[in-house]
């Protein structure tokens, strides 16, 4: 092996950075491996047996097995251990080598690494990898950010080992600096959502409709039979007829309810504020996992608080083509307001994403792959000015007639006391979007009553300020 130069590397050989590198040397390439973990090295090294890989102990002979300019692929746990890496490996470095960080780091981090390696002439890209172990043995969704020239690079293994939908690679060029990790933010932000928007659905057939896992794991297969088919309803679909290796029941029954996040969803939710960007469905999914973490809170609460009276099933009949329609709804509504998000961070962060590009990366390879986003692909590609999803002509029609079902799907949950806040969070969004008047007025009316904030006019330019009389003996 010391005479063989291969065309790229891979420090950080788990799960997802060994698949994707037998996925590499699958399509044609040549490539290098290095990880601290002697087990780890064994096994890739087994795994690649007879083909045109090797995994290295030493960090030296790994970088010096790699052909030049070198593109270096770091796949290892957002945070401190990436900065550690890139110190490690630095110098070893020549200008124009690349390293290409594919795990979820927070773009602000990629960045600051952006900067730091600039200086010596070496290329940083931040690039986002969806689709779990099998998307990255296979074929993931890939979104790739940073210097357009080093992009090109590795734009070839890219397009080979992507995803592909009608034979086109599941990778673009997302835009300049940290525009591909903060794509993939987005992306698990809009995950987060629509897995709350679906389990919301899964806890009113079940406790509305009286349905069994038997009964669910059918609807769900049939929504994913129709028009809002996708991965997330795919898998949970197969989640119901799962049974559990340790008792004779489903391994869903035996699941504790109480999940957990790894930071994305929030992310997205934090940035999304700092932009004045509204993704409630975002936020709602996110405050729902941290509400779902207070277990012992909840059981104590559930013996002190009282539900509504009318707890009866209402039967499946008529709740499962509405439920369906619902989860049509929110997932054009969460799409929209992730879409939104990338669109004023590319306007704020200078990136130059393009919306349809952003759309054709994700219609295969990643966990919110959905047979809706061709539609929404042509939607950005007919309507380039499109502001907002929900009012461009593919989908405005749409939300209009899925909107009744939608009301009456929460309209039931709330009546049973069952709390759907993403559902309430995307009918929200659509109807104070669709509003040509919000009660906006009052609140800065109130802003400045209080705190001399000042207001604007309907029918005049400027700010303006009055000294309120209404409580001149009693304004505390």
């Amino acid at each position: 092996m010391a005479d063989q130069q291969y065309e790229y590397g891979m420090i950080g050989l788990g799960t997802m950075g060994r698949n994707l590198l037998l996925n590499m040397v699958d399509r044609g390439f040549s490539v290098a491996g290095y990880d601290k973990d002697p087990n780890t090295l064994e096994l890739l090294n087994k795994e690649g047996a007879g083909k045109n890989l090797h995994a290295f102990a030493t960090l030296e002979q790994f970088i010096q097995s790699l052909k030049q300019p070198r593109v270096i692929i770091i796949l290892v746990p957002a945070g401190r251990i990436v900065d550690a890496v890139i110190e490690e490996v630095k110098p070893f470095l020549n200008s124009n080598d690349l390293l290409v960080d594919c795990g979820n780091s927070h773009f602000t981090d990629t960045n600051r690494r952006i900067n730091h390696l600039n200086d010596q002439g070496i290329h940083f890209m931040g690039t986002g990898v969806s689709g779990g172990e099998a998307g990255a043995r296979f074929g993931p969704s890939i979104m790739p950010g940073g210097n357009a020239e080093a992009y090109q690079m590795v734009k070839p293994v890219f397009e080979a080992i992507a995803a592909k939908t009608n034979g086109v690679p599941c990778v673009a060029y997302m835009g300049k600096g940290s525009a591909g990790h903060y794509v993939k933010m987005v992306h698990n932000g809009i995950e987060y959502a629509i897995m709350q928007a679906i389990a919301e659905s899964y806890q009113m057939l079940k406790q509305l409709g009286g349905l069994n896992n038997t009964e669910l794991q059918v609807i769900f297969e049939s929504y994913n039979q129709s028009a809002i088919r996708c991965y997330l309803l795919e898998i949970t679909s197969a989640i119901f007829s799962e049974p559990d290796d340790l008792t004779e029941n489903r391994l869903l029954d035996m699941i504790l309810d109480s999940a957990r996040q790894k930071g994305t969803g929030a992310w997205s939710s934090q940035d999304a504020m700092n932009l004045m960007v509204p993704t409630p469905a975002i936020d709602a999914s996110v405050v729902q996992r941290e509400i779902s973490g207070l277990k012992n809170e909840r059981i104590f609460a559930s013996n002190v608080l009282n539900g509504p009276d009318n707890d009866a099933l209402l039967g499946h009949d008529g709740l499962v083509p509405v439920i369906e329609d619902t989860l049509h709804f929110c997932m054009i509504c969460i799409y929209a307001q992730g879409l939104a998000l990338i669109k004023a961070a590319s306007q704020q962060y200078q990136y130059d994403t393009d919306p349809v590009q952003v759309a054709s990366v994700w219609r295969d390879g990643c966990i919110i792959r959905a047979d809706m986003l061709e539609d929404i692909r042509k939607a950005f590609q007919q309507e380039p000015a499109l502001q907002n999803l929900v009012v461009s002509e593919l989908f405005a029609g749409r939300l209009n007639k899925l909107q009744k079902h939608t009301r009456s799907a929460i309209i039931s949950a709330v009546s049973a006391g069952i709390p759907v806040p993403v559902m309430m969070s995307n009918l929200a969004y659509y109807d104070s979007y669709r509003s040509a008047w919000l009660p906006a007025n009052l609140l800065q009316a109130q802003r400045d009553f209080f705190g001399a904030h000042t207001y604007e006019r309907i029918d005049r330019t400027g700010s303006f300020h009055t000294n309120w009389q209404a409580l001149t003996d009693n304004n505390g």
